[in-house]
């Protein structure tokens, strides 16, 4: 299976410290190093740039070897988020996991199957890898979606600037 992760979803993943879902549930995931960038960025929160900087062997950078076609650059999408789309065509890949809504759209208009924090954890806790409250949290997709808003609805936000990721 050939799975591609953008930079929110490990994030997140780590963050919640339940990272090591991704290599239960798919073996290894390839990043992008525009990914791996943005995970090493001074701006990231500290336990993110600790796990990237240790990066385990199930995780694999790879650059995509094309660049992004017009209909990508004129999306308001980041560089790791590009990246990802390119490389997930590229590799003919299974499935990508990305949470941006913007992303996420753009992966669907191209016949990616897209996934997400959420929809990683309730995979997990479908297969009974997590314990009960992650299955909660999994299970109620409103704890993420409001964070996310929070964020979303910022006045910088309603300017149409993207806020930092590391803000969300």
């Amino acid at each position: 299976m050939i799975v591609i992760a953008d930079t929110s979803p490990i994030n997140y993943l780590v963050r919640i410290e339940q990272i090591d879902l991704l290599p239960e549930l798919f073996g290894q995931v390839f990043i992008p190093p525009s990914v791996r960038d943005e995970l090493m960025d001074a701006g990231a929160p500290e336990p993110v740039r600790r796990w990237i900087a240790d990066s385990p062997a199930w995780l694999r950078v790879h650059a995509p070897t094309q660049s992004a076609d017009a209909a990508l650059l004129t999306a308001a999408l980041d560089a790791g988020e590009h990246d990802a789309i390119i490389l997930a065509q590229e590799l003919a890949a299974d499935q990508i996991i990305i949470d941006d809504m913007d992303a996420r759209r753009e992966a669907e208009r191209r016949h990616l199957t897209v996934t997400g924090t959420v929809g990683i954890l309730r995979a997990a806790a479908a297969l009974g890898l997590v314990d009960q409250k992650m299955r909660l949290f999994a299970c109620d997709e409103r704890i993420f979606t409001c964070r996310r808003n929070f964020s979303m609805n910022s006045p910088r936000r309603r300017t149409n600037e993207r806020p930092s990721r590391w803000q969300q």
